[in-house]
């Protein structure tokens, strides 16, 4: 089992890549993915980031430069990254990792479409609550 789904692929191979600011994921069915650190940090799972329930998400910004600066495993299901601003709740299944690899265009779109509803940018430092972060 890949992670707490069945039908999730294993992952094969995970790398870290700082210099292009990547995550690069590779799973048993063949499929490889490059998530960047960004993406990664402003759709955490984490409660901090996508709150206790509907409405209570919390849209991140100021995320470009973002780094991993540690990857602990989490049982047999997923990893635990460290960001270099701090953040370090949320639990990363291969689950999740699969979704945000094969869902990455449609996540930096919704992303982009929230900033532009929020009336924020990308690059702004974080406000108290400016809005949603990733939807799953």
């Amino acid at each position: 089992m890949a992670g707490l789904r069945s039908e999730t692929p294993s992952p094969t191979a995970l790398t870290l890549h700082g210099a292009s600011r990547v995550l690069e994921i590779g799973f048993s069915d063949g499929s490889t993915y490059r998530i960047p650190f960004e993406l990664m940090r402003v759709c955490s799972p984490s409660a901090e980031v996508q709150g206790h329930g509907p409405g209570q998400e919390v849209l991140q910004t100021g995320k470009r430069d973002v780094d991993v600066v540690s990857l602990e495993p989490v049982g047999n299901y997923g990893v635990k990254p460290t960001f270099s601003d701090g953040h370090d709740s949320g639990i990363f299944s291969w689950d999740y990792l699969h979704f945000l690899g094969t869902q990455q265009a449609q996540l930096w779109d919704d992303y982009e479409r929230r900033l532009r509803e929020a009336g924020v940018d990308r690059d702004a430092p974080m406000a108290a609550k400016a809005g949603h972060a990733c939807g799953h």
